[in-house]
């Protein structure tokens, strides 16, 4: 079995998030759909839009009756009526006529462009001045405009967006099919951890990592699933891990990964048949004592006990890892918002591993400046005081005092 100091670089731990793929598919009606992946093409079987329609409120006309058309010699055409929004029109614009019609309103038979309302002059109730030439198809949207029927407008493995859900409801789509959003089981041990509810006494904490753990999880789409707290007792916690499994798409256990003789989450994972060790140990700082297995087809982690480790290494790794079990097929990197700040203070790193570093930004004259936040792995004040997490690169020595960095934000 590979030894906790054999630590993996963090390029190979995202190979290996890489492996695990989606975690099933269900039907959800389309406005339930934001943010969901989707497991199979969505197809147009109509036009969009259905009819060709004015892109401006004027008058529908022949192009061809206004060229020439200019302020010092207008055009002039009789009006014909006006087409009604919400119907089909019956009128017909022959040579030298036009239809009154707003924005939206269904092209007439025999008109191919709309000329703006601005200018356009009614001399009396039928007669009309066109002051300006249009060209056939102006302010006009076609039929089959912005889809064509047949047409693949929205392929597998693409996350919905709101104008995405905008585009299935102008075509009529009442139901889509996605990927499962996974279902993460959460797992606290810990002889000193105490539910929130309870009064901790001398020598005991409350349980803060579930609560991070589960926020995370909703942040990036996943269901977190509370198993339970579980004292640093084998048993106990192999009865946890078994109902996890059975429950959810991936186990998270914080505490009892690092090298120690009450650290039983290893010693509980290699009792689960077909078990593989992936990783154990990540050269990062912090969260260098994670594991990463896996139990069948699902991922199986074990954290740092401490918070802000905890929560440092679920952001990089296990952000990615919720985006491929929800069906995402690219490296989700691009979900994580950042900004280019200053650095305003030097910051030391060892070599051979990745730090990544909290940092409070400030706005100031020529821009954003990340200053450090500097601290414990224990302490969760330096997440709930800091802005995001910089990278300092496992073959750098350090960063320096004014040197462009990029912040990845919480």
């Amino acid at each position: 079995m590979e030894s906790f100091f054999q630590v993996k670089k963090p390029d190979e731990v995202f190979k290996i998030v890489e492996q695990f793929g989606p975690s099933g598919e269900e039907a959800v009606p389309f406005e339930a759909s934001l943010d969901r992946v989707l497991s199979r093409d969505v197809v147009a079987e109509e036009d969009l839009p259905e009819f060709s329609r004015s892109a401006m409120d004027g008058y529908a006309l022949r192009a061809k009756d206004t060229f020439g058309a200019g302020e010092s010699l207008p055009a002039m055409v009789e009006v014909c009526g006006e087409v009604l929004m919400g119907q089909e029109s019956d009128l017909v614009v022959d040579e030298g006529r036009a239809a009154r019609i707003s924005t939206g309103g269904m092209l007439p038979e025999g008109a191919n462009g709309v000329v703006m309302v601005e200018y356009c002059n009614l001399l009396d109730e039928t007669t009309l001045e066109v002051s300006r030439a249009i060209s056939p198809l102006e302010n006009v949207i076609q039929r089959g405009d912005d889809l064509r029927q047949g047409e693949t407008v929205l392929e597998k493995g693409h996350r919905c967006r709101p104008q995405d859900l905008g585009l299935l409801a102008g075509l009529g789509i009442l139901q889509v099919s996605v990927y499962k959003r996974p279902k993460i089981g959460i797992i606290s041990t810990g002889d000193e951890i105490v539910s929130i509810d309870e009064i901790p006494r001398p020598g005991q904490v409350r349980d803060i990592n579930r609560y991070t753990l589960e926020a995370l999880c909703r942040q990036a789409g996943g269901e977190p699933v509370f198993i339970g707290l579980s004292p640093d007792d084998f048993e106990s916690l192999r009865g946890m891990v078994e109902r996890g499994l059975a429950q959810a798409d991936m186990l998270w256990i914080s505490g009892g990964s690092s090298v120690g003789i009450r650290d039983l989450t290893l010693k509980v994972f290699e009792v689960f048949p077909g078990f593989e060790l992936l990783v154990h140990g990540i050269s990062i700082s912090p969260g260098k004592p994670t594991i990463i297995g896996r139990s069948g087809l699902k991922p199986i982690i074990g954290l740092p006990g401490h918070a802000a480790s905890a929560l440092v290494v679920a952001k990089i790794f296990l952000t990615p890892l919720i985006l491929r079990l929800s069906g995402y097929a690219g490296f989700p990197g691009e979900f994580q918002a950042r900004v280019e700040a200053r650095l305003a203070r030097n910051i030391e790193s060892a070599s051979g591993r990745e730090d990544y570093v909290r940092v409070k930004l400030v706005e100031r004259e020529g821009g954003l400046t990340a200053e450090p936040v500097l601290g414990k792995s224990g302490l969760i004040s330096t997440l709930v005081e800091g802005n995001g997490l910089i990278r300092i690169d496992m073959n750098t020595e350090g960063l320096y005092e004014g040197q462009d960095i990029e912040v990845r934000l919480f």
